[in-house]
């Protein structure tokens, strides 16, 4: 079993790889959420998508030092375990490794799923192995799974019901103008819509950032080598990384392939996702961008009826599969390290 003794260099060098590869593989897995719409519905290419979205989500990993404090303390594991468990490296890497090496396995599959969610198993994983007191189930569900569960499905109702107004208020807008001034209205309304649209992808982008930094800072800051506010930066530097050199896959799955977009849905389903997700990094809920912003997409698509079942059926069985595999992942590393 994993302790902090024995090796104790040899636990926090792994330790901090291990949570700085797991900031890496959730950039690579996440950046492109915001943005997914972006290049879906064509507004922007990749390259100038992936600028925007990275940018953005580096700058809500510095903000986060100030606007989700509370985040660092809850995934740090206190309240779900012991705290004196919680506080140990060895703890801490299982965590860490079991969240990142099933993360990143999605990524080079193409599967947008959720490094909360795998952060969960990861701390179920290693608390079922090391803890020599059962795991607090009160706390795991009302505290972790209940708004892991609950957002897509919020998500999906919101978008679906934005979209249909949305559409409701376009279509009564085109029928005021007369026919003079129809094109020159028509073009107005795209243009405020893009703008809309972009303001919107860098605000999830943003509050992404503000949202999972102190999650995964929460497992640097466990080893001991850096303060809260530089393993905030460390982790920000390693998603930005992550985000920049490997999030192509998952991109195409979100921006082509679960749904085909338009910008009306694009719209919809990002400002849906950005007030999500802040709302909830205010009030420490961990709930998943990810979760959030593909039922978002998912509830848009629905009201178009432009979905693609086949690929929103493996996404979500992928969904299923995280927490599980996460788990299995850290408590093998409890006992195997």
């Amino acid at each position: 079993m994993i302790t902090s003794g024995g090796n104790p260099i040899t636990v926090i060098a792994l330790l901090a790889f291990a949570a700085a590869f797991l900031a890496f593989s959730n950039g690579a897995n996440d950046n492109f959420k915001g943005f997914a719409t972006v290049w879906g519905s064509e507004t922007l290419s990749f390259r100038r998508a992936l600028v925007l979205a990275t940018g953005a989500t580096v700058l809500g990993g510095i903000a986060s030092l100030v606007i989700a404090e509370s985040l660092l303390q809850q995934f740090s594991g206190k309240g779900l375990v012991g705290d004196e468990l919680a506080n140990t490296p060895g703890f801490a890497l299982a965590v860490a490794g079991g969240a990142a090496t099933t993360v990143m396995l999605a990524t080079r599959l193409g599967f947008p799923i959720s490094t909360t969610h795998a952060l969960v198993g990861g701390l179920v994983g290693a608390g079922l192995a090391q803890s020599e007191t059962p795991i607090n189930l009160a706390n795991l569900g009302t505290g972790f799974v209940l708004p892991l569960l609950s957002s897509p499905f919020i998500s999906a109702g919101l978008g679906y019901a934005a979209y249909r107004l949305l559409r409701a208020a376009r279509e009564r807008n085109a029928r005021m103008p007369t026919l003079s001034s129809a094109a020159t209205t028509e073009i107005a309304h795209t243009r405020t819509l893009d703008g809309v649209h972009l303001l919107s992808a860098s605000v999830i982008c943003f509050a992404r950032g503000v949202n999972d930094t102190p999650k995964l800072a929460a497992l640097l800051l466990a080893s001991q080598l850096v303060s809260g506010t530089g393993s905030a930066l460390v982790v920000t530097v390693a998603m930005g990384a992550g985000g920049w050199l490997l999030s192509r896959r998952v991109a195409e799955t979100m921006s082509h392939r679960i749904n085909r977009l338009d910008t009306g849905q694009g719209v919809s389903a990002n400002l849906i996702t950005a007030a999500l997700v802040l709302f909830a990094s205010r009030l420490g809920m961990p709930v998943s961008t990810t979760h959030v912003s593909v039922g978002s997409i998912i509830g848009t698509g629905g009201a178009a009826g432009t979905l693609h079942g086949q690929v929103v059926r493996n996404v979500l069985l992928s969904w299923v599969a995280t927490l599980p595999i996460s788990a299995g992942i850290a408590y093998a590393i409890s006992w195997v390290v």
